[in-house]
């Protein structure tokens, strides 16, 4: 008879006991365990690959090599500064569309005529920068490039002596080049055709 009385007094004392802790720590709400789920989710879901605005602007163009392209287009700008200066009529028609060579022609010449000469000391390309892309619909794409380098730039007369520049002055220039090529050939070579000073 003890024995059941002792039970009893257990039950009630246990009973007593989860009603003061639900007091205590009351209740977890509803959607407690709908924002643990949504905390979990977005810590393990996967990473979206990083995109850069210059990429989402070249997306237009089919199969296109960013990284491949702005590498082609830093020596290009080199060889073609540095053709200009000297003259090197063959190397711009190489790179250049036929409008853009005809009047890097006219300049050169015009040149001739007058007896200046031009020179041209790229220090290094600061800062490169694809600015607009696209492709037309005879399926010619486009690239715009903005660059900066640091040049040094002389003029010089028929004597020999420097009429513009000064050799000891590193100019900052920004230039905006637009390349193209025409996506219907096989040949992946880009032409500059349009060139401005910013």
């Amino acid at each position: 008879m003890f024995a059941n009385i002792d039970i009893v007094f257990l039950m009630i004392a246990a009973g007593l006991i989860l009603m003061r802790l639900y007091k205590i720590l009351g209740t977890r709400p509803d959607d407690e365990s709908s924002k643990v789920v949504k905390i979990v989710a977005e810590k393990t879901a996967p990473t979206p690959a990083p995109t850069d605005d210059e990429t989402i602007k070249c997306s237009v163009i089919p199969n296109f090599n960013k990284a491949d392209f702005c590498a082609r287009a830093k020596v290009a700008f080199a060889m073609i500064l540095e053709a200009f200066a000297n003259k090197d009529l063959e190397t711009l028609k190489m790179l250049t569309g036929k409008n853009l060579f005809a009047k890097f022609k006219e300049i050169i010449t015009e040149r001739d005529a007058q007896g200046i000469t031009a020179e041209t000391d790229l220090i290094r390309i600061s800062q490169m920068r694809i600015i607009d892309a696209g492709v037309s619909t005879k399926g010619i794409a486009r690239v715009v490039v903005r660059f900066v380098s640091e040049q040094i730039n002389l003029i010089k007369n028929k004597a020999g002596e420097v009429i513009e520049g000064d050799e000891n002055f590193v100019q900052e220039i920004t230039d905006v080049w637009t390349f193209e090529r025409n996506l219907n050939n096989v040949s992946p070579v880009w032409f500059l055709v349009s060139t401005k000073k910013k």
